[in-house]
């Protein structure tokens, strides 16, 4: 497959993405609003990713040619998303050059937590999920137990490949790249807590191909979605028609490992 071919698959992913938003939220409505800005955000997406030159893999010269489209992330929240990210993406748009290229160096050096800066994953996720694509590898340090190709936080789990009671598989997807990677099923992806008394999970009727599985020693957690009786469901995007069960976690004290599309 040509380099332009596997660039056009990371546009084609995003636009896929798009389509399953658009469709859960005309079932979903209590999760219509974020659903329907998961589906702008991911169209963003897909045109970033479409538009991008060659790359390198260095973040620091790819700026260089890939800023301007990466900053149009950027424009689409300050329009279009909630508060607070709308005010903070406004701040981002007005940003010079110098400073829009250090706060995406600061994400990219693990220097800015995930949890507050939302934004710049959203704006380098078309940048990374190119790489990833191309086969260029990111020169961005991998943390144990991370996305093995960015080194990323896991946005959700997924189970494929049976039912529960006959063991099916156990992965993370990526929030940077969108890879899913396997994972043991008995644990903790924050504090590689493996007792399996320390990781409860949780479900409830309302969304029962969605569970939260916890970690009572790091008082974290990451949601999972269950492919192993449909695989049409994809895990991000469906995520998000399960915010319920985030709303609970959160009151019971535990964090979300890595915020989902919705900024929780």
């Amino acid at each position: 497959m040509s380099a332009p071919t596997r660039a056009r698959s990371a546009a084609s992913a995003f636009a896929a993405r798009a389509a399953r938003a658009e469709l859960l939220a005309k079932s979903s409505p209590s999760a219509a609003e974020p659903l329907r800005f998961a589906a702008e955000l991911c169209r963003v997406q897909s045109r970033v990713s479409a538009s991008l030159g060659a790359l390198e893999g260095k973040l620091a010269i790819d700026l260089e040619r890939a800023l301007p489209e990466l900053l149009e992330v950027a424009r689409f929240a300050a329009r279009a998303a909630p508060e607070p990210l709308a005010s903070a993406a406004a701040v981002r748009c007005d940003d010079d050059e110098r400073t829009a290229r250090a706060r995406l160096v600061l994400y990219w050096d693990g220097e800015s937590h995930a949890s507050d800066d939302y934004l710049s994953r959203a704006m380098l996720r078309p940048y990374v999920e190119t790489l990833r694509e191309l086969g260029v590898a990111p020169d961005r340090r991998h943390s144990p137990k991370r996305c093995p190709f960015c080194g990323g936080a896991p946005i959700v789990g997924c189970r494929r490949g049976g039912s529960e009671s006959e063991g099916a598989a156990r992965f993370l997807a990526c929030a940077l790249c969108g890879l899913e990677w396997p994972i043991t099923r008995i644990l903790c992806p924050a504090c590689f807590e493996s007792d399996p008394h320390e990781l409860p999970s949780f479900a409830s009727p309302a969304h029962p191909l969605a569970r939260v599985e916890a970690c009572e020693t790091c008082r974290r957690y990451v949601k999972s979605i269950d492919l192993s009786l449909d695989a049409r469901p994809v895990p991000e995007i469906d995520d998000l028609a399960s915010l319920a069960l985030d709303v609970w976690a959160i009151e019971q004290g535990f964090t979300r490992l890595e915020p989902g599309l919705a900024g929780l």
